[in-house]
């Protein structure tokens, strides 16, 4: 949610990083370099799930200071390819320089030259079944640092959005964890459901990077269980 109130509230609760989505919210791109302000002034690291895999939002967000990009739909090794080629500075990619708040406005810019080199992280989500289908050359694309799953989308694009027990969604996302193993890249989900447990079985199912709730769902699920209680109380 587009306010700092959410940022703090998620960063009493213990995490460790998280992330701005400007894909499917209103968040602005003003909204955004606030967060990322915020977000980092609780020691937390700033994320951004950009609009799509597209030079300039990436660009933006990342001379804004955020401390990494998750780039949605990476369906091959080009477009993994293109994902790192707008985030890194030649001649690794082709981002343009801009002197903008992760460079001290211009002040520190050689520091950030090789901050975006060594640290920056580039996440891509693997959301689609060609994207499985292609994982192994994703893979090897250098320049990316992690994978995440989403599973709603991948199941969408197998023609049954939203069904993530079916047997051939299972295999889906157990073979792109099982290459991230091979291929030594860490493997990530985004665990929807507010249940704990939830993130627990994709702990166990070897996941090591995480995404957990989204801010209004645990609002949703604290007021709708408080509120069902109180009624079943009053009965």
């Amino acid at each position: 949610m587009n306010t700092p109130v959410s940022v703090e509230v998620m960063a009493l609760a213990g995490f460790e990083w998280l992330v701005i989505d400007i894909e499917h919210t209103s968040i602005d791109l003003q909204a955004t370099e606030n967060l990322i302000r915020t977000i980092q002034a609780n020691n937390i690291k700033a994320l951004v799930r950009v609009s799509k895999n597209e030079e300039v939002i990436i660009k933006k967000v990342l001379d804004m200071g955020a401390d990494g990009i998750i780039v949605p739909m990476v369906c091959s090794k080009e477009d993994a390819i293109q994902a790192v080629n707008h985030a890194k500075y030649p001649p690794v990619g082709k981002r343009g320089v801009g002197l903008y708040r992760a460079s001290g406005y211009g002040t520190r810019f050689e520091e950030y030259k090789k901050w975006v080199d060594g640290e920056l992280v580039i996440i891509v989500q693997i959301e689609h079944i060609d994207a499985v289908n292609n994982i192994d050359e994703i893979l090897k694309v250098e320049g990316i640092d992690g994978t995440i799953i989403g599973p709603y989308d991948l199941s969408g694009s197998m023609g049954h959005p939203g069904e993530f027990e079916r047997e051939d969604v299972k295999e889906a996302v157990a073979k792109v964890l099982d290459k991230c193993k091979e291929h030594n890249i860490p493997s990530g989900f985004h665990v929807v459901d507010t249940n704990p447990e939830q993130l627990k079985l994709k702990i166990k199912q070897g996941c090591t990077f995480l995404a957990y709730g989204i801010d209004y769902l645990f609002m949703r699920d604290a007021a709708m269980n408080g509120m069902h209680k109180i009624k079943e109380g009053l009965k």
